[in-house]
Formats: structure tokens, C-alpha cells, sequence
């Protein structure tokens, strides 16, 4: 009885990962599951949300050479 224990342990051991690689790589599942998630975090650009993230780029160049002109001019001042 030990023999056919341990080969239907095997058995399982062995057909759990398999069955599961099997199960997680069928097109069908990537594309509902993978897909459709992937489109509700990152959704198409839309113009008004690129244009509101090029106005930020920006205003975050125009804080960043301020800091930079101000730092330089104290250094120039010392």
C-alpha cells in the first residue's frame, strides 16, 4: 500500500504546477483577465490628460531652473 501512496503523491505533486502553468497560460483567460485589467489601470490617453501632463512636465522645468538660477546666484554672491 506504501508504493501506491507515495505514486499518487507524486502524481500530485507533479500535476498541481503543471495544471496551473496549463490553466494560467490559455489565451483566453490572458485576454479577459490580463487585458481588461491592464485597460482599467493605465486607460488610453485622452487629449485633456495629456495636455494637463505637459503642463505639469512644465511647470516642474520652470521650478527646477528657478532653483537651480537661485542656488547659482547665491555661489555667486560668496
Amino acid at each position: 500500500m506504501g508504493v501506491k501512496i507515495e505514486v499518487f503523491r507524486m502524481m500530485l505533486y507533479l500535476s498541481f504546477p503543471v495544471t496551473m502553468f496549463w490553466i494560467s497560460n490559455q489565451a483566453e483567460y490572458f485576454e479577459e483577465y490580463i487585458v481588461k485589467r491592464k485597460r482599467e489601470i493605465f486607460p488610453p490617453d485622452e487629449e485633456a490628460q495629456r495636455k494637463e501632463l505637459e503642463n505639469f512636465k512644465e511647470r516642474m522645468r520652470v521650478r527646477k531652473e528657478q532653483r537651480i538660477l537661485r542656488s547659482f546666484s547665491k555661489e555667486s554672491e560668496n
